[in-house]
């Protein structure tokens, strides 16, 4: 828990609410400070609350996050890598120590280093290197019969690498931070992973061996493919991104040119950590753009698709969109309005040329995550979400997962709850939406994440092998 005099502070207590003063200068002078200020306040009261989601759920005896609250729920592998990204934020903006970061930040990787790692069917955390998707709440080990995930082993060996380049203070601590943070990248298996080379599998159980799919074309799992490639002890080779490229779907959607894929999480996750802005592999140098300006260009479409509403969904619009894997209402049909309406749980929902799944339901981090390529759309979108809704979607921890006002009819639902002729309203925070929230404001407000990234030698290693170069690789200025 954060130290209660902490939260007793005036500094920090005035991070938790809107505030902002006044300039004495011309009115155009003032209305531009006053937005400015504005602004500003509403980014620091959105990542304290989400860094507090972090630091006051995760739990401090083994640094394990869950995937979800208040719903009691298991562990989730994915969400500890962005908790391991957050503690250096809340550092930086004083909302914790770093001594007590630092030691937040030790726990967690000491009881991923010590947690058993076998074949077995149960009571193991990992084999070869990767984590279970999920782990019990209880005992840190495998959760039920998930799988072991490459995806999931990748963000969180990204927060594990954030946090041995950003704690680089000579002190017992933050040494032996370092050096967890090392050898548990250097222990995961790529070569192992890749069952049908040169591509990597999505993950394995102990009951079936290895699952029938691999990472091929562009989503989520270009971080899988650069930390494979940049290994110290088991790198995989250049074909590798070589196979993940040939799967690449380019095309127009709502007039933006670019790399297809639905939900916007798969334009983001990546990015949390390396910052892309002026830098090209080979795909990318051929078509004059860098990923970034793809990111910008896809969230660009995904607001026009939600403004020209083709399904008719209630309130979107230039303030109200963002679709992306998250919770949802009920899994089945409600009829609203004379008009039959089909609803999901957690789905992945999104629009492209790819494909468009859409019920109606919006998650603020869709838009959060893409505040660092589209300020001017992802910004006025946020406040006009917590302006409209107020505490029903902006509470304790920030923004809660989802909401969709289509579903005004109060009808029996699987999560959340619906607040007649307003829309429905998801309960719970989820990790790996929380974690794009924070960390891609904060590399929107000052570039922490990215600058700190830039300096970490498997990160360009990575980079270099699949063959990017250009802007901050070659130390030359990068532009957004």
């Amino acid at each position: 828990m954060i130290r209660p005099s902490l939260i007793a502070s005036a500094a920090f207590a005035a991070l938790l609410g809107i505030a902002g003063c006044r300039g004495s200068a011309t009115e155009e002078r003032r209305a531009a400070m006053s937005s400015a200020e504005d602004e500003s306040a509403f980014f620091d009261t959105l990542e304290a609350r989400t860094f507090r989601w972090f630091w006051e759920t995760s739990d401090p005896a083994t640094g394990l996050t869950p995937d979800r609250t208040p719903t009691r729920s298991f562990m989730s592998t994915a969400a500890v890598g962005f908790a391991l990204t957050a503690y250096p934020i809340g550092v930086e903006r004083g909302y914790v120590a770093r001594e007590e970061a630092a030691e937040r930040v030790r726990t967690t990787l000491r009881f991923f280093l010590n947690a058993p790692h076998d074949s077995s069917v149960s009571g193991s955390a990992g084999y070869r290197g990767f984590y279970y998707h999920f782990l019990d709440a209880e005992t840190g080990l495998r959760f039920g019969d998930v799988e072991l995930s490459t995806m999931d082993t990748a963000l969180l060996l990204a927060g594990a690498l954030f946090c041995a380049s950003y704690f680089d203070r000579d002190t017992p601590v933050e040494r032996e931070i370092r050096a967890d943070a090392e050898t548990l990248y250097a222990r995961t298996d790529w070569r192992w992973a890749q069952v049908r080379p040169p591509t990597i599998v999505h993950g394995w159980t102990p009951e079936d061996g290895f699952l029938p799919y691999d990472w091929r074309g562009y989503n989520e799992a270009m971080l899988v493919y650069l930390l494979a490639l940049a290994s110290p002890t088991r790198p995989v080779e250049r074909d590798a991104w070589e196979a993940w490229i040939a799967g690449y779907r380019w095309g127009t959607f709502h007039e933006e040119e670019h790399l297809g894929f639905a939900p916007l999480f798969g334009h983001q996750y990546t990015h949390v950590w390396i910052d892309f802005r002026g830098i090209q592999d080979d795909f990318m140098r051929a078509r004059g753009i860098d990923y970034f300006e793809n990111s910008r260009r896809a969230v660009r479409a995904q607001r026009s698709y939600a403004i020209r509403n083709p399904g008719g969904w209630s309130g979107y619009g230039s303030l109200l969109w963002g679709l992306t894997a998250c919770d949802g209402p009920l899994h089945g049909e409600v009829e609203i309005g004379g008009r039959r309406r089909e609803f999901r749980t957690y789905w992945a929902r999104g629009a492209s040329f790819t494909e468009v799944n859409d019920d109606g339901t919006l998650c603020p981090s869709a838009v959060a995550g893409s505040i660092p390529f589209a300020p001017e759309l992802a910004i006025p979108a946020l406040r006009f979400m917590r302006e409209t809704y107020g505490e029903r979607l902006f509470s304790t921890y920030g923004f809660l997962d989802a909401f969709n006002p289509t579903l005004v009819v109060d009808v029996p639902c699987q999560h959340g709850r619906v607040e007649p002729g307003v829309g429905w309203f998801d309960t719970d925070y989820i990790g790996i939406d929380q974690g794009p929230i924070l960390a891609m404001i904060e590399n929107h407000r000052s570039g922490l994440v990215w600058n700190t990234m830039r300096r970490n030698e498997h990160i360009v290693r990575g980079l270099r092998a699949a063959g990017f170069g250009g802007g901050w690789l070659d130390g030359e200025e990068s532009g957004s």
